[in-house]
């Protein structure tokens, strides 16, 4: 007799897969833990547009967007205590801004199109500015306070073809989005999910441009850059719309 979990769709799988590696927090890095994200990134590795039921869409026929037409939605797909999982869909020319994921871990498999994903890791030391570094376009006093010393840590493109790309709280952690040459989407795991009250909000940064640089990070590959916090961009707003593809029970 044919297992039943054969029968079971891969989207399903995933989230059964997700759940069993993010259910135990005490557990996150050891190698219980490596092995259960190891299986998860296989199975994230395989799955294609096809199998949540979703076509790829094409370039937008208007010349200009409509105000109320987000550039980004979401398909909401399930969400528990330990991890969320969706689908984010760009529009030709769209980006999700720099942005973080508090104490989060983070999975990213494109399913059609092509992205750009921008990636830094924030640094554990002071974040005291120089007095006599001087920012383009200049700060005002209390936004010195505001700022966070990061490094530049990768610039890649993704496809279908591609393999997940993965956050942790230490790494890749604040990242940018961008659709390249066309719509794009991809599936998004994020564990735990967002929430405020539990202090994973959404905080959104802006790379600042500075006469002082260290050359000495950057001959080593590593280019330090300071972030500043800002509201969420008025040009960003992300809409919804429903998921077609199979339903995942956890």
């Amino acid at each position: 007799m044919m297992p039943r979990d054969n029968m079971t769709s891969l989207v399903q799988k995933i989230g059964r897969q997700a759940l069993v590696t993010f259910r135990n927090p005490s557990l996150v890095g050891d190698k219980a833990f490596l092995d259960n994200q190891g299986k998860l990134q296989t199975l994230m590795t395989e799955i294609r547009a096809a199998d949540l039921k979703i076509a790829p869409r094409k370039v937008d026929c208007a010349s200009t967007p409509l105000p109320h037409n987000p550039p980004v939605t979401y398909m909401h797909i399930c969400e528990t205590d330990q991890f969320s999982m969706g689908v984010f869909l760009l529009k030709s020319g769209a980006s999700i801004p720099l942005h973080d994921h508090p104490g989060m871990y983070g999975m990213l498999k494109v399913m059609y199109g092509k992205v750009r994903i921008t990636c830094f890791d924030r640094l554990d030391k002071s974040t005291n500015v120089a007095s006599d570094t001087q920012f383009k376009p200049p700060l005002l006093p209390f936004q010195r306070d505001a700022l966070r010393m990061s490094i530049l840590r990768s610039v890649g493109e993704f496809t279908e073809e591609s393999g997940p790309c993965i956050l942790t709280p230490d790494r890749d952690n604040l990242h940018q989005i961008d659709a390249v040459d066309g719509p794009t989407a991809f599936l998004d795991i994020l564990a735990p999910p967002y929430d405020p009250n539990d202090g994973r909000d959404c905080h959104y940064y802006k790379v600042l441009e500075s006469d002082s640089e260290d050359k000495k990070a950057e001959a080593q590959g590593q280019k330090e850059v300071w972030l500043m916090e800002v509201p969420q961009p008025s040009d960003f707003w992300c809409g919804g719309e429903p998921y077609p593809g199979p339903e995942v029970n956890i």
